[in-house]
């Protein structure tokens, strides 16, 4: 079994798989932190399995998505942790 193989027939369907128990979790959170995180590690795992395919089908192009995308994530996660810590100083 080659290292495309291996990528391909095993990380992908684990990636799959994770992918809907984090949208489960995504949609039950009970609090709103819940669903940020969840919400982190689905674009996290996206990223993963853009960079599977771009492996798969020897498309270095897609790399520079998938840090575009985490660097957009990492923002995102920071201002709206920000946003959540100025509410609790409020309330």
């Amino acid at each position: 079994m080659s290292v495309y193989d291996y990528l391909y027939y095993v990380i992908l369907p684990v990636l799959a798989g994770s992918t809907l128990l984090i949208f489960i979790r995504f949609i039950i959170g009970p609090t709103l932190s819940d669903r940020v995180v969840s919400l982190d590690l689905l674009l996290t795992t996206g990223i993963g399995i853009i960079t599977i395919y771009s492996i798969h089908t020897d498309q270095p192009a897609f790399l520079d998505i998938a840090m575009i995308m985490a660097l957009i994530a990492f923002l995102g996660t920071v201002a709206f942790s920000y946003y959540l810590e100025k509410r609790e100083k409020n309330e």
